[in-house]
């Protein structure tokens, strides 16, 4: 009566669902009086072939199979699985081969890219992961790789895929889920569909609903070992239904997009980053010929990084160059004139045309992550904060974050430190040519406005905080939805200024294209006293230089006379005395043309402070009188501390230490009382110099840790590695060259930080002081 032929011994997922239904059963007749000899009645079979049944051991005759499976109330999954294993026996009795087996076992993957190259980190990584999830117990392992368009997710999948296939025996199957494509996303239902129909499920088994696919799958996978690479998934709902379950499957998601649903649910994932310049001239390589690379090696270079390390705008560029026959030189040269634009890596081919396969991934965004997103090239860059994409884009700071949120989980733009974004060149490019497609152009000059007034007041809120003697900007009233930064303290300004130096270099040059004249000088403004402490003295000049232009232009003589003065300390610093004296002197005639003391005073230290470097500090002793005069007819004691610590430090430079130490003694407590920081530890280093040279060797070491202390306070890190210099020449000259080298070095470490070029002497007090 029993059809032997097929054991559920050699069907594992047929006994799983006999199991399911024998406790199923088992649970019934707690409640109701359903025996194993009621059934044997009711079916004519016996009590002990049924018994075998539920225990899996043999499979019920093939005539009465619909009718067990119906009584026994299986759902219409497990109906399948049934009529599946049931079929699986006709077959063999026809001389079939098994469902499953070798003849049926499908090898779906894509072939590998001819033109591989790199990758060994992540590589190792799914390596790594692949093994750490082998022969557990619990659920298949999942990895997910994600990243940007056109950065190779595919490509990485299905070569790391084709390396490990044969640990896998009982198939390896693909899917194009199309999340990100030119057509719609796959529904879940075909995709689970075509993953049974690899496997040879007929369509007359075929359930009709997501769930009971899904779970007929699962069946179909129980106990093998099966490859499954999910391409280009749209969300985490598209590819859960295609998970497998056993523990002895692997499946390999790609997305553009975070999968955060399955990475909470314990997938493994690898961000994919752009390739590094030597991968990305070995894949240019691989591309267009060994030789021709290492004909223009600096060409490579250059396409490298104007292709932003992205294979697929590498692959575009070398179709031109191999097609066409064009030259990398000019080829790089191309890329140099069109910067800024999608123009040089469009194909014939969608797939590998930068600009459509971006197209892919915007359309998807919603209207206001769209809009952020094309706004986000309106912004001087490279990095910008949330609260500055909430003033560019006019809208509140919670919801601005919710919108980047959205950006970086399609990987449009990259959370590159907490609360920091950007986004590499191409996609800027592509964000450039959408917002002037369907921005108006007053839309886009409004976020320029709102963005720059943010930066403006930003930087002056902050500048407030590092030199709180500073005379105030006067600034105009915010336009609507500007929500500038407010550090809370010294520390805090110090933080946001070095976060956003280079936003606020590029926001200056953003704002002299634009012709905000009024935004160019008084950023420039704010970020003298940061730029001056950092030693940044390139770049302060630059943006001075800027903020001259800009106060001619806007007609602000006292606007004008500070980016005068302001440009030439930074000349004094980088030793262009001249350029130094022709600005200092027009500083000075529009200070006396306003009236404006305390400006000619500082004026006249800084003329004075030009005379030492050139060596003449006799004649630097009258400027720095003079400024006393100015600074006491003016009513302002501190200007009046700080021009006679100036004079303490040059009767120093004249060898008359005595009176150096008078002029800087008279200073400090007018300082101190100032709670000028700054100007005190000047007055503190002074005196160590005075001591230092009088042989007042533990003195000077007294006062130079002073002198650090606030400097460490104030933020100003290159008088901090001055400082610490002299402090380590004092403690040399005290008989201790350990604590001199650890000096010295402390001093190296800050300018080595800042890359100051002022790293010569110090470099050899070290050299000397390390000699046997």
């Amino acid at each position: 009566m029993v059809d032997r032929v097929g054991t559920v011994s050699t069907m594992p997922e047929l006994a799983s669902v006999l199991r399911q239904l024998r406790r199923r059963d088992a649970h019934r007749r707690r409640d109701a009086p359903h025996t194993y000899r009621q059934l044997a009645a009711r079916t004519g079979w016996s009590f002990t072939v049924i018994s075998q049944y539920f225990a899996g051991t043999v499979l019920p005759p093939t005539d009465r199979f619909d009718e067990l499976i119906l009584l026994l109330g299986a759902t219409p999954a497990e109906q399948h699985a049934l009529a599946t294993a049931r079929d699986r026996v006709e077959e063999r009795r026809r001389g079939r081969p098994e469902l499953g087996s070798m003849a049926y076992l499908p090898r779906q993957l894509p072939p590998a890219a001819r033109h591989f190259t790199g990758r060994r980190g992540e590589l190792a990584a799914l390596d790594e992961a692949a093994r750490a999830g082998a022969g557990g117990s619990g659920p298949a392992m999942i990895l997910v790789i994600d990243g940007t368009a056109g950065v190779g997710k595919t490509t990485l999948a299905v070569h790391w895929a084709r390396s490990v296939s044969g640990k896998f025996p009982d198939g390896q199957l693909y899917v194009n889920l199309r999340g990100f494509d030119h057509g719609q996303p796959v529904p879940p239902a075909d995709a689970v569909r075509g993953l049974l129909e690899a496997y040879s499920v007929p369509g007359n088994r075929m359930p009709d609903g997501l769930d009971a696919r899904a779970a007929l799958y699962r069946s179909l996978l129980a106990g093998r070992r099966v490859l499954v690479v999910l391409d280009n998934a749209a969300t985490a709902e598209q590819v859960r239904p295609l998970l497998p379950g056993s523990p002895g499957c692997l499946a390999v998601v790609t997305s553009r997009s975070r999968l955060s649903g399955l990475v909470a649910a314990g997938a493994r994932t690898i961000t994919l980053g752009p390739l590094n310049r030597a991968e990305a001239g070995h894949l240019l390589a691989h591309h267009v010929g060994v030789d021709e690379t290492a004909a223009e090696p600096m060409a490579v270079e250059d396409i490298a990084d104007l292709c932003a390390g992205l294979p697929l705008a590498l692959a575009a560029v070398a179709v031109r160059a191999t097609t066409n026959g064009v030259p990398l030189g000019l080829l790089a040269g191309e890329l140099h004139r069109t910067r800024g634009t999608l123009a040089a890596y469009q194909t014939d081919d969608p797939n590998l045309d930068v600009r459509t396969v971006l197209s892919w991934s915007y359309r998807r965004l919603d209207a206001a992550a769209a809009r952020l997103f094309r706004l986000l090239e309106v912004h001087p860059g490279p990095e910008i904060s949330a609260r500055a994409a909430a003033s560019l884009t006019g809208r509140p700071a919670g919801l601005t974050r919710l919108l980047l949120g959205e950006l970086v989980r399609d990987h449009l733009i990259e959370e590159r430190a907490v609360g920091r974004y950007a986004c590499h060149d191409l996609l800027r490019a592509y964000a450039r040519e959408r917002s002037e497609i369907v921005d108006p152009a007053d839309d886009r000059r409004s976020a320029l406005h709102r963005v720059l007034d943010h930066y403006v007041r930003s930087a002056a809120a902050a500048d407030e905080l590092l030199d709180p003697y500073l005379d105030p900007l006067v600034l105009a009233r915010p336009g609507a939805g500007v929500s500038p930064e407010r550090p809370a303290d010294t520390d805090a300004a110090l933080a946001w200024f070095e976060a956003e130096r280079a936003v606020l270099l590029n926001a200056v040059e953003r704002a002299v294209d634009a012709g905000l004249d009024r935004q160019v000088w008084q950023l420039a403004r704010s970020l003298s006293t940061f730029l001056e402490r950092r030693g940044r003295w390139h770049d302060w000049a630059g943006t001075q230089r800027a903020a001259v232009a800009a106060a001619i232009r806007s007609g602000n003589p006292l606007a004008r006379a500070d980016a005068h003065r302001c440009l030439a300390r930074a000349s004094i610093r980088l030793d262009l005395a001249a350029e130094a004296r022709r600005n200092l002197r027009r500083a000075l005639a529009l200070y006396v043309q306003a009236g404006h003391e305390v400006g000619q005073g500082w004026v006249q230290l800084d003329l004075g402070e030009t005379l030492t470097r050139q060596g003449r500090p006799a004649d630097a002793l009258d400027h720095a009188r003079r400024a006393i005069d100015l600074f006491h007819a003016a009513g302002y004691p501190r200007g009046r501390a700080l021009a006679m610590n100036a004079i303490g430090c040059l009767h120093a430079r004249l060898g008359d230490h005595i009176g150096a130490l008078a002029w800087s003694q008279r200073a400090l407590p007018l300082l101190e009382e100032a709670g000028d920081r700054q100007g005190a530890a000047g007055a503190w280093a002074g005196l160590g110099r005075a001591h230092h040279q009088l042989g007042q060797s533990a003195r000077a070491v007294v006062c130079y840790e002073r002198a650090v202390g606030l400097l460490q306070r104030s933020g100003d890190r290159y008088q901090q590695a001055t400082v610490l210099t002299d402090l380590g020449d004092a403690h040399d000259a005290a008989g201790e060259p350990g604590i001199a080298l650890e000096e010295w070095s402390r001093a190296l470490a800050i300018l080595d930080e800042l890359a100051h070029p002022d790293v010569g002497p110090v470099l050899a007090r070290l050299s000397r002081g390390i000699k046997p």
